[in-house]
């Protein structure tokens, strides 16, 4: 199942459960649909047909920008040299629900992340403690070889 879709004046094809990094959309509280489906296929391998009544779903994941696009403009002989960067905003939207007529394909819930337990400190064990500044002492007082200079001094 999968669907063509256009946003930010580029065309996706998509399953329910993709990830695509879409320009940023402003004015959305995690929840995007679609308005522009341009075509709706059932299988895979199977060409989309048009479709106006089809739905696509998705919330936003992230939002972010892209990595440094240097542009460089250059006209030789001219002495004119000119250097931009850019730097494109865009909003990760996972897709969650494709539905067009009487079906609706959803993608599969993402497992919650549970917080790793913190360590805990042994405050009461005094010799933890004292073992690890002794071992950084320890190294503290390593004695530095030092390279011996030679007094004489070559003639030539």
């Amino acid at each position: 199942m999968y669907a063509v879709i256009r946003a930010g004046g580029k065309q996706y094809r998509v399953a329910p459960g993709d990830v695509i990094r879409v320009e940023r959309m402003n004015g959305t509280d995690g929840r995007v649909e679609f308005p522009e489906v341009l075509a709706v296929s059932a299988q895979e391998g199977q060409i989309g047909k048009p479709q106006s009544e089809a739905r696509v779903v998705g919330e936003v994941v992230e939002e972010g920008r892209s990595p440094k696009i240097l542009v460089f403009h250059y006209k030789r002989k001219k002495q004119y040299k000119k250097l931009r960067g850019h730097r494109q905003n865009y909003s990760a939207v996972r897709i969650t629900e494709i539905a067009y007529d009487g079906q609706s394909f959803k993608a599969p819930e993402l497992p919650k992340k549970e917080a790793k337990p913190k360590k805990v400190k042994a405050s009461e064990d005094g010799d933890a403690v004292e073992a690890k500044s002794a071992k950084g002492s320890a190294k503290k007082k390593s004695a530095k070889k030092t390279a011996k200079k030679s007094a004489a001094k070559k003639k030539h």
